[in-house]
């Protein structure tokens, strides 16, 4: 990752996104969205203000277990800015996927995206990423745990403080 990269005040944006499948993800009822995969990694990979993704040897995450529960998937993902991550999320071809998230992805009842500022250079894994999601959960939007609706800005410099879950 290049440290050099935009970042607000020193931070860049963190993202946890979980997702509930109706199928286990080489069911049929989910080709759509594996065969879209590769596409849409790779169009998240060059947008601007991306920084990192994570992944496994497969090149996605969809098989990384960080739950109990074989369908739950996840996808953590670290970009420059708030506005590069919203531009790609509703504003890119990676919108048409959402349109149909009904068609391979349980309705969640609790929060299953949480953002969250970490100093530029930092790659959150899964603990931290879940223990952000649990904060929003718990305490709702919150500095340290927040989403697209409910935003904070990026911390100063001088106050590094306000990235660490409380």
């Amino acid at each position: 990752m290049d440290d050099q990269r935009k970042s607000s005040n020193g931070f860049h944006l963190a993202q946890l996104n979980i997702a509930r499948a109706l199928a286990p993800m080489d069911d049929p009822l989910l080709q759509d969205f594996v065969a879209a995969l590769d596409d849409v990694n790779a169009l998240a990979e060059r947008s601007p203000g991306f920084v990192w993704r994570l992944k496994s040897d497969s090149g996605n995450a969809t098989d990384i277990r960080a739950y109990d529960d074989p369908l739950m998937i996840v996808n953590l993902t670290v970009w420059d800015e708030i506005e590069a991550l919203f531009d790609f999320t509703y504003r890119s071809g990676h919108a048409r996927i959402m349109a149909r998230r009904r068609d391979w992805f349980e309705k969640m009842s609790q929060p299953h995206m949480v953002l969250w500022w970490i100093p530029a250079g930092h790659l959150p894994d899964m603990a931290e990423a879940k223990e952000r999601l649990d904060l929003l959960q718990q305490r709702g939007p919150s500095p340290e745990a927040f989403t697209f609706k409910a935003r904070f800005a990026a911390p100063s410099a001088a106050a590094p403080d306000l990235v660490t879950a409380k």
